[in-house]
C-alpha cells in the first residue's frame, strides 16, 4: 500500500530513503536524531558539518553511509508553542518537502519517525493528523511507498474517546466460544465410525454477554438417539404407515435439485471481483485513479486486477476499494463475497471495519490508525 504505519527501528528500515527529525544545526542530537546518526556512523556527522545548519520546515539530504538506505533526509520541524505561531504549516512543510526530494533522486520508498512529536513537543495526535493529511496529498498525485515509522505501539497516538469507542464496540460484537467441550465429547460414544456425521446445533456463543446460537456443528451418526436413530433407519424394514409418519415426523435434511452438467453449472457463474469493482467504479463519480488513490492501493496492482477479471485479491485489498467507494455493509459483503471472503463477528479486524463504517466513516487513512493501534493488519495492497 503507498501509506504504511509499521512498527519498527527507524535505522533498520530497508527503503531508499529515512527521513530524520532533525535540529537547525544537523550535527545530532536525542531522540530519533542521535540514533540516526549513531548508527550510520562518523561518515554522517562529516558530512552534515558540510551543509551549514537547515531552517525549520526545509530539509537536505546526505548519503545513508552505514545505514541501509541511499540517503538520509534531514528534517527541521518546529519546536511547539500552542500551534499558534505557524508551527503546523511548518511541520507540514517538512513532510512534503521530504518526499519532493525523495522523488527528484528517484526514490520508491522513504520512511518517516513522527517529526516533532518528540522533544519538539507538538502533540502525537495532532503530529499523526498532520502526517497523514501531508503524505495523503503528495500520494495524490505521485507514486511512492511511505512508511510512517512508530518505535513503541503502544504510544500509538489513537485520541483516547475513539480508542474507548471501539474498545467496547469489539467487547459488545466480539463472538467467543464457549461450547463446554467436554460435554460434546460426551455426546460421541466409543466406536463411533469415522467420517459419518449429521448436523448438531448445539455451541454456543456469546455476543455481548447475550447467549447465542453458532453455526452448526457436527458429531458422530452413532450418537444419536430416540427418534433421531429411528430416522437412520431403512425405509424398506417398516410399513408403508409408519414410513409415512416417519418421513412427516423427520424430513429430509437437504433438498436436493435436480443435477446439471458442469458445462451448464460453469455458464451460471457469478460476477467476478474485478468485474463487480469496475463497475461500481464506473456507477460513481471517481476516475480509476481517483478510487485506487483514495482505497491506498497502489497503481500496478490496479493495473492486475483491471487486466484479469479472474484475478485474486486479498481480503485488505477488497475492502480498501469498497471503503474507497462508501459502500453499505450489504454490498461490502457482496464484494467480499465475490473474492471468497466476508465479514465475521469473531474478527477484531472485520469489527474495527464494521465500527467505522456504521459511523459513516470511509476514510482509509483513519481506519487504518485505528487498525495499527489494536495490532490489526492494515486495509490495503
Amino acid at each position: 500500500m503507498p501509506l504504511q504505519i509499521v512498527e519498527n527501528d527507524i535505522t533498520e528500515m530497508r527503503v531508499d530513503a529515512i527521513v530524520n527529525a532533525a535540529n537547525n544545526s544537523l550535527l545530532g542530537g536525542g531522540g530519533v536524531d542521535g540514533c540516526i546518526h549513531r548508527a550510520a556512523g562518523k561518515g554522517l556527522l562529516a558530512e552534515c558539518r558540510t551543509l551549514g545548519g537547515c531552517e525549520t520546515g526545509k530539509v537536505k539530504v546526505t548519503a545513508g553511509y552505514d545505514l541501509p538506505c541511499k540517503y538520509v533526509i534531514h528534517a527541521v520541524g518546529p519546536r511547539w508553542f500552542g500551534g499558534k505561531e505557524g508551527e503546523p504549516a511548518l511541520l507540514r512543510s517538512c513532510y512534503l518537502n521530504a518526499l519532493e526530494a525523495a522523488r527528484e533522486r528517484g526514490c520508491e520508498s522513504i520512511a518517516f519517525p513522527l517529526i516533532s512529536s518528540g522533544i519538539f513537543g507538538c502533540p502525537k495526535q495532532i503530529a499523526l493528523r498532520i502526517a497523514v493529511d501531508a503524505i495523503r496529498d503528495f500520494l495524490a498525485e505521485n507514486e511512492m511507498l511511505v512508511c510512517l515509522v512508530i518505535y513503541n505501539r503502544s504510544e500509538f497516538p489513537l485520541e483516547d474517546g475513539l480508542r474507548r469507542d471501539i474498545a467496547k464496540y469489539i467487547n459488545d460484537s466480539f463472538l467467543t466460544d464457549t461450547t463446554d467441550t467436554e460435554e460434546l465429547s460426551a455426546c460421541a460414544p466409543t466406536g463411533a465410525a469415522p467420517g459419518r456425521f449429521a448436523y448438531e446445533d448445539e455451541a454456543r456463543f456469546v455476543r455481548g454477554g447475550k447467549t447465542r446460537r453458532s453455526l452448526p456443528r457436527f458429531k458422530s451418526k452413532a450418537s444419536l438417539h430416540g427418534a433421531e436413530r429411528f430416522a437412520s433407519v431403512d425405509a424398506e424394514s417398516v410399513p408403508d404407515e409408519a414410513a409415512e409418519e416417519k418421513s412427516a415426523m423427520f424430513p429430509p435434511m437437504f433438498d436436493y435439485a435436480p443435477a446439471i452438467s458442469l458445462e451448464e453449472a460453469l455458464k451460471q457463474i457469478d460476477e467476478s471481483f474485478s468485474e463487480m469493482l469496475l463497475r461500481k467504479i464506473d456507477e460513481s463519480d471517481m476516475t480509476d485513479m481517483q478510487c485506487y488513490k483514495k482505497a491506498n492501493i497502489d497503481r500496478k496492482l490496479f493495473s492486475k486486477i483491471r487486466s484479469n477479471k479472474f484475478y485474486k485479491p486479498s481480503k485488505t485489498t477488497v475492502l480498501a476499494f469498497a471503503l474507497a467507494l462508501e459502500l453499505p455493509i450489504a454490498e461490502m459483503q457482496d464484494m467480499l463475497g465475490k473474492a471468497g471472503f466476508t465479514l465475521s463477528r469473531s474478527s477484531k479486524f472485520d469489527i474495527i471495519v464494521e465500527y467505522f463504517v456504521e459511523q459513516g466513516n470511509y476514510n482509509v487513512y483513519e481506519i487504518n490508525e485505528a487498525l495499527f493501534a489494536f495490532d490489526q493488519s492494515l486495509i490495503g495492497s
